[in-house]
């Protein structure tokens, strides 16, 4: 299998590629990605000598530089990983969110029509969904985007939706929980709160903290993508999660505990506007049709997670030294 890989320098797509060039001899992935401030090539710096891997850099809203790497020879599937993905950046300037998933989907997806590629999954979130207080969000459960970085999302879902009902293109959307695990960018939870511990700092928490997400490894989310990549059907939207239910305080101070701490390092911090008090879906349907299911504990999932960190230091220093820093301070400490 051939594939193109948009956004695989960052969390998720570099962890899909690594996995997949690991378990599959015969695939070959390029890699097209934008490097915006996530997106970070020591990520796969363990396959850039790979021969069946090759990186270019552009942005997937770029027709001209889709158009190139397509027409160079024939693709089986493109996996859209690219995207801006915090909902705090998004408040303070929504314009990348909306170039990259809107505009950016949209590209790709004249791309596949053009090139007649046989499939295009699209990387969603569960976020699309908005605050699920009762009950759980279904596969084909109405979008209720709460952020800007929701609302783009939801926006290429239903622009890919649309496509496969107007010109039968073959694509598959997905809605993944919570995802964590190595090589994630440290402004997001999990790998903020391990990292500044580490560091003697204290944690920011929101609110109350009383707010409940799904969390999953990233490697059970790869499994996911690579099932669908080969069973899929088309058409489909497929929710996948792991109904590890968890409010971030429970989540923060299983983090402390692991890093030898108490709860004197927590910060309470303004909560930020919209933000969503409930995430859950339902992956009832990935499991029944496809035979999916996590194979990692949330507890093991934490545990291997933070012992990364404290074996990486020289993966995540540089970059909380460098420009991280600057929207770190901008974020929690002028609060």
């Amino acid at each position: 299998m051939k594939l193109l890989v948009t956004g695989g320098c960052g969390f998720i797509g570099s962890n899909f590629t690594r996995r997949m060039l690991a378990a599959h001899p015969d695939w070959t992935i390029v890699n097209l990605d934008k490097l915006t401030y996530a997106g970070n090539p020591a990520n796969l710096s363990s396959v850039v000598d790979n021969p069946r891997y090759r990186f270019v850099k552009g942005d997937i809203a770029d027709a001209a530089i889709v158009d190139r790497i397509l027409s160079e020879g024939e693709f089986d599937a493109i996996v859209n990983y690219a995207a801006e993905t915090h909902v705090d950046r998004s408040i303070m300037d929504p314009t990348a969110f909306l170039r990259t998933s809107v505009f950016g989907t949209y590209v790709l997806l004249e791309a596949v029509r053009k090139y007649q590629i046989p499939r295009f999954v699209q990387i969603s979130t569960d976020e699309v969904f908005g605050a699920v207080m009762e009950g759980e969000s279904g596969d084909h459960a109405p979008f209720e985007p709460r952020s800007p970085y929701s609302a783009a999302k939801a926006s290429g879902d239903h622009l890919v939706a649309s496509y496969f009902a107007t010109y039968g293109l073959p694509a598959i959307i997905t809605h993944a929980c919570n995802m964590y695990g190595p090589y994630h960018y440290p402004e997001k939870m999990f790998p903020l709160f391990i990292t500044n511990l580490m560091e003697g700092k204290k944690v920011p928490v929101y609110g109350d903290g009383m707010q409940v997400r799904e969390w999953m490894h990233i490697d059970d989310h790869a499994r996911a993508i690579e099932l669908l990549l080969e069973k899929g059907i088309v058409g489909e939207s497929y929710n996948i999660g792991t109904g590890d239910r968890v409010p971030n305080l429970e989540i923060t101070k299983k983090i402390l505990a692991l890093c030898g701490k108490d709860e004197s390092s927590i910060e309470y911090v303004k909560d930020r506007p919209g933000h969503d008090r409930r995430y859950a879906i339902n992956s009832a349907k990935i499991r029944r049709e496809l035979g999916w299911a996590p194979y990692i504990s949330l507890d093991d999932g934490l545990a291997s997670t933070v012992e990364w960190y404290k074996a990486n230091e020289a993966w995540w220093k540089p970059i909380k030294s460098g420009e991280f820093q600057k929207y770190y301070e901008a974020q929690y400490v002028t609060r």
